[in-house]
């Protein structure tokens, strides 16, 4: 699935979609360069889950936990690791449970110690706005972007247009 998200609003709309179709559980990493919105859609997806209050990258802390309505998300960014065993030293393993969401930003760094991703979302620079693509690798991803093919908010709002200029999905 490829999206054009042509403002912030839309990135944080689309990133509440997401949220919802994640139903509290799964493992999404977010790749893009600097600036790319990255921490822009994980505010989305914590709406979703009644979080109102700011979201910041937790470049310096690793990990930022949340526990939302029951759902415990853990969003992540990995930019300043070092190594990938320093996952390890952080309780790594228990933040990554299967029944958790996380959200992990700069995942490369990660590499060879993070589990596979359900999905992953890919976003770009392209004008004052973004592109973002989104690929499933479990079955679970496959469920979350059938459950986005059918949201109504992003069927009915014809500011998310896929790649092909044809409304989303």
């Amino acid at each position: 699935m490829q999206l054009r998200l042509d403002d912030e609003d839309r990135q944080v709309a689309f990133g509440e979609c997401l949220g919802r179709a994640l139903q509290g559980h799964g493992r999404v990493h977010l790749g893009g360069a600097l600036g790319a919105g990255k921490t822009t859609l994980a505010r989305g997806i914590l709406r979703a889950h009644g979080h109102r209050g700011a979201v910041k990258s937790p470049t310096y802390t690793l990990v930022e936990p949340y526990e939302l309505a029951g759902t415990r998300i853990h969003h992540f960014d990995l930019y300043r690791l070092g190594d990938p065993e320093e996952l390890e030293f952080i309780g790594g393993r228990d933040l990554l449970a299967e029944d958790a969401l996380c959200l992990i930003e700069w995942a490369e760094r990660g590499e060879g110690w993070l589990p596979m991703p359900d999905l992953v979302v890919s976003l770009a620079l392209a004008g004052t706005g973004r592109e973002a693509r989104l690929e499933a690798l479990s079955d679970h991803g496959r469920r979350v972007l059938a459950r986005l093919a059918a949201d109504p908010e992003l069927l009915r709002d014809r500011s998310f247009v896929d790649m092909d200029g044809e409304t989303a999905p």
